[in-house]
């Protein structure tokens, strides 16, 4: 019975090491819109709600900073966004791609606890179940239904 546990973990240990990508725990939701306009609703939904908009931060307490919503460098195919819930004062990372023509993969990455950029959770691993699913509701509650209301307009 250790053995068939101790394997198992073992198992799911180098699953993990392989899983793909970059962002192997982000939730993803597809969208059936191109990438530019699912960024262009994401601009329009944070000029309408500036509540989401991410303040000056820091790094190890350190400067004053802006988190910019911008492509990755490495690699270039996604593109960067930031959500602020102020009554959490927490951070929300979260990106886009194009799946094609017509679709586009929103993910939702991690949260980070304070304006201090370093204490980042991964969705999908770095929470408990309860906990995890409460994130990934609240997202989709507070900004991802909001953005797809904008994409409908």
């Amino acid at each position: 019975m250790a053995a068939i546990a101790v394997g198992a973990f073992g198992f799911y240990k180098a699953a993990e090491i392989f899983s793909p990508g970059r962002y192997p725990y982000a939730e993803t939701y597809e969208l059936p819109y191109p990438e530019e306009k699912v960024k262009e609703a994401i601009v329009k939904f944070k000029q309408k709600n500036p509540e989401y908009l991410v303040p000056k931060i820091t790094i190890q307490n350190q400067g004053s900073l802006d988190l910019a919503d911008e492509p990755t460098k490495d690699p270039s195919y996604w593109y960067k966004f930031y959500f602020y819930y102020k009554s959490e004062n927490q951070i929300l990372f979260t990106w886009t791609s194009s799946l094609s023509k017509d679709k586009t993969t929103l993910a939702f990455v991690s949260i980070n606890n304070g304006l201090d950029i370093g204490y980042w959770k991964d969705i999908n691993k770095d929470f408990s179940g309860a906990d995890n699913k409460e994130q990934k509701k609240i997202f989709e509650e507070r900004i991802l239904n909001k953005i797809k209301d904008e994409l409908k307009k």
